[in-house]
């Protein structure tokens, strides 16, 4: 249950949906048998698997939501090969070089033919909804996936009008000024051991793992000019993460305690229950360290005071 990546934004004008009905909103877009033909769908799922058949898990202000992603994998290798092998075998046949539209119809035709016999890849993608800060996180390896998930929640609710979540000073000048000044980090926050720099003025990027933040080398280049636009992150030991410059946190990683403390909780082995005490435990975790994150960066973006 627990999230590895995450994308935030913010609700403007949030509907006030009760459980039940936004249980029937996403039952109406619901997940469904990706068709012969069809390249890729999207619709909700239960976040539970096979251990349950709601479509939301709404506790304490924390709704948690899933869409399924089917994709039918269609190697453009293969694709290419059929249409070159079809192309020559009419040139052959009406001694004649096919037209640029024709190699177009023709890859169409491939395609249609190739589709149903293609592997279909699923994919589950969650979605945190906090009522109460009103904020929306989304579990996705990139933003072209969150956005599709967004997408899916605006469709099914008519509406929905969401920006990224940003703070008022940019996540690159605070991270290289975390990188550069040790007085500035804030008390509870610890630098981990990746960090990615970018050279003003050109598309350099330097990517370093497993070293030493503080060390001479990283100054170094820091004072040639390079800035920081990820940075590995420990907050109090709860919450570890690498921050993005456009505040996305990947590589999510929960604190020990946190992990004990739901392996502690009775759930009577009901996977249904074990996924809900998970969700609610990282639930409030994130959004502290997302409050707390948002608060070193001098606030939420448009606001006058800090999140």
């Amino acid at each position: 249950m627990w999230f590895k990546h995450l994308h935030l934004y913010r609700l403007h004008d949030a509907p006030q949906l009760d459980a039940a009905t936004l249980e029937e909103a996403l039952a109406e877009h619901a997940a469904r048998p990706l068709g012969s033909r069809d390249p890729r769908r999207m619709g909700w799922t239960a976040p539970a698997g096979r251990a349950g058949t709601a479509r939301l898990h709404d506790l304490q202000g924390q709704r948690l939501i899933s869409a399924l992603r089917q994709e039918r994998l269609l190697p453009a290798a293969v694709v290419r090969e059929e249409v070159e092998e079809r192309a020559a075998e009419v040139e052959a046949r009406e001694g004649r070089k096919l037209r640029r539209q024709e190699k177009i119809t023709l890859k169409e035709q491939v395609v249609e033919e190739l589709l149903p016999r293609a592997f279909v890849r699923s994919q589950k993608i969650d979605l945190w909804w906090d009522t109460r800060r009103g904020l929306i996180g989304i579990n996705a390896s990139s933003r072209t996936r969150a956005e599709e998930v967004l997408d899916l929640l605006r469709e099914t609710l008519g509406s929905l009008k969401v920006t990224p979540l940003a703070s008022q000073t940019l996540p690159v000048r605070t991270m290289t000024q975390w990188l550069t000044d040790p007085g500035s980090r804030p008390a509870d926050l610890v630098l981990g051991d990746q960090v990615e720099l970018k050279a003003k003025g050109d598309d350099g990027v330097l990517r370093a793992r497993q070293v030493d933040l503080d060390s001479d080398e990283i100054q170094r280049l820091l004072e040639s000019g390079r800035q920081a636009s990820k940075l590995a992150l420990e907050l109090e030991g709860r919450l570890s993460f690498v921050l993005h410059d456009d505040l996305a946190l990947k590589s999510l990683r929960f604190g020990d305690a946190l992990i004990e403390e739901a392996n502690q909780s009775d759930d009577g082995d009901d996977a249904l229950v074990r996924l809900e005490t998970d969700f609610v435990l990282m639930a409030q975790a994130l959004g502290e360290s997302i409050e707390r994150l948002i608060a070193w960066l001098g606030g939420e973006a448009g606001t006058a005071s800090n999140v």
